[in-house]
């Protein structure tokens, strides 16, 4: 019956919102209608949308579990990504949404030499979101095997394809408009349901948080008091301290250098409302920071560590868990609809932001060199879309098991050391150039990539003797030699420096001629792309 009901909730929901892609998708020809929702959505409607894009599988599974079981440490995580939209709110919102149309190479070829600039910045933008893709799926697999208790691989297997094959429609039928309504859903959904839980989860300890915590660290057992302490994740060496300085890095400098954040943008009418949207993202994403240390907490005194970890799903199974032990299977099919939905749309916004950059900078700014129509562009974003959803099911399959918090922050890394630099060079800097910004873009992705291959995340990791499992992508293998688990420190930094030396090395008299201009339009907005009249 459980499984009947769980099932049910999440078709209900699947259904609701498939009515509303379709309906969103009948104003979807143009390139601009597909890829920016013809920049009609409201600053507040964006910020919701934003909010819901952003909280994603990580935000919801990963850091409930990472409290559950790491607790302070576990909490860094949100800490980490509310902070950075600080950096969002102040250098990029609105300089963003005055110089560019539908993704990041809008902004760097506006003044540099545009096919080489638009080819590196479409292949970051692409690195990125599998990235990030990939943290979506494990999280669908691993919610699927605590749901419907499929604890074969070939039985999760089965379940991601299908979260990729809803994905692929959303964004084929809908763009971004539909995206967008699919978002604002989960956002309303998500937050409602964590207020629920989490007064809920307080009202069991007569909403005094001493209490609660005080039950976490009695359902821990020895070694409980940790869960108060920071070092228990991290431990108390010098090397988890560099880790964790390269974690937090990573997680306060990425959320600028995000595509499919940076494409939310381009999907309101002015500058003002792009940062009116920042400033409805920060609100709510705050606020759910506040739910997930009762949600965290709550798994760990009312669940208690040792179960969340033996469950299918293991660690990002705490916020099922510690619904299912409030109220029963409805709020478990409840819970497990909004986790449901928590994916879905956000795989839809990465999955529309990766097919924006392989049609829009590939296809038409590359190949084509802009002489495209707009119905052709949105033709092969569509056809992209199908590819890069059945990219992003194979990793996913690849990839389950992980905690998706983690993977997360793994492409926090990769945009923080990719995107980040070249984007605050090309709106700060006169001086920046193209070589510049192809050392910066390519030095800073391959480096990171590279890091993140030959860390203990992907091989290395001892096996953990309660699941029989290493923690690490490939099992039985040690090819590690970086020792970091995040690779920001090192990526980050050296990114910045290539930049900077690419630049210094040859000036670039067109680039530095066209600062003025770019400038203007990116304080002032005069020339910007405006709203699209239907």
């Amino acid at each position: 019956m459980n499984v009947a009901l769980n099932v049910a909730v999440f078709a209900a929901f699947v259904a609701a919102t498939l009515v509303v892609v379709v309906r969103a998708g009948r104003r979807s020809d143009t390139s601009t209608d597909f890829f920016a929702a013809g920049r009609s959505i409201t600053g507040r409607q964006n910020g919701v949308a934003i909010a819901g894009d952003y909280l994603s599988a990580a935000s919801f599974l990963g850091i409930t579990g990472a409290i559950a079981i790491n607790g302070y440490d576990g909490f860094l995580y949100s800490i980490g990504f509310l902070v950075a939209w600080v950096m969002a709110l102040l250098l990029v919102a609105e300089l963003l949404r005055n110089t560019g149309r539908f993704t990041l190479a809008d902004v760097l070829s506006f003044r540099l030499r545009e096919r080489p600039v638009r080819t590196a910045a479409a292949l970051s933008t692409l690195a990125v979101t599998f990235f990030y893709l990939l943290a979506q799926m494990a999280g669908a697999g691993a919610l699927v095997a605590l749901l419907l208790d499929v604890r074969s691989g070939a039985g999760q297997a089965v379940v991601i394809a299908g979260v990729g094959a809803l994905m692929i429609v959303y964004v084929f039928v809908g763009g971004m408009r539909g995206t967008t309504m699919v978002q604002i859903i989960k956002a309303v959904l998500l937050m409602g349901c964590s207020a629920t839980l989490s007064i809920w989860v307080l009202a069991r300890f007569g909403f005094d948080f001493s209490a609660l915590l005080g039950a976490a660290v009695d359902a821990a057992g020895d070694g409980g008091a940790a869960l108060l302490e920071p070092g228990k994740a991290y431990g108390r060496s010098e090397l988890t301290r560099l880790d964790f300085v390269s974690l937090a890095l990573a997680l306060v400098l990425g959320t600028a250098g995000l595509p499919h954040i940076l494409m939310r943008f381009y999907t309101v009418p002015t500058a003002q409302d792009a940062r009116r949207s920042v400033t409805w993202a920060i609100g709510l994403i705050g606020v759910f920071c506040l739910f997930t240390l009762a949600l965290g907490y709550g798994a760990a005194a009312i669940v208690g560590p040792a179960t969340i970890r033996s469950a299918p799903g293991g660690v990002n199974s705490a916020a099922p868990l510690l619904a299912q032990e409030l109220g029963g299977p409805v709020l478990l099919g409840i819970v497990a609809a909004v986790a449901f939905a928590t994916i879905l749309a956000v795989v839809a916004g990465l999955t529309i932001t990766a097919s924006a950059s392989f049609a829009h900078d590939i296809y038409t700014g590359v190949l084509r060199r802009g002489a495209t129509d707009p119905r052709a562009e949105v033709r092969v974003g569509r056809i992209a879309a199908i590819v890069i959803g059945l990219l992003a099911i194979g990793g996913g399959i690849l990839a389950n098991g992980q905690n998706v918090a983690f993977l997360v922050a793994l492409a926090f890394a990769v945009a923080a050391s990719a995107n980040l630099p070249t984007l605050l060079y090309s709106l700060f800097w006169r001086r920046f150039t193209t070589r510049g910004a192809l050392w910066s873009i390519y030095g800073g992705l391959s480096s990171c990539v590279l890091l993140i291959v030959f860390s203990p995340v992907v091989s290395g990791k001892p096996v953990d003797p309660a699941t029989g499992r290493s923690a690490s992508m490939i099992q039985g293998a040690d090819f590690s030699w970086f020792p970091l688990d995040n690779p920001g420190l090192v990526s980050i930094p050296l990114s910045f420096l290539l930049g900077y030396l690419g630049s210094v090395v040859g000036p670039d008299p067109a680039a530095l001629a066209r600062y003025p201009e770019m400038e203007v339009r990116a304080l002032s907005g005069a020339g910007a792309e405006r709203a699209v009249d239907h």
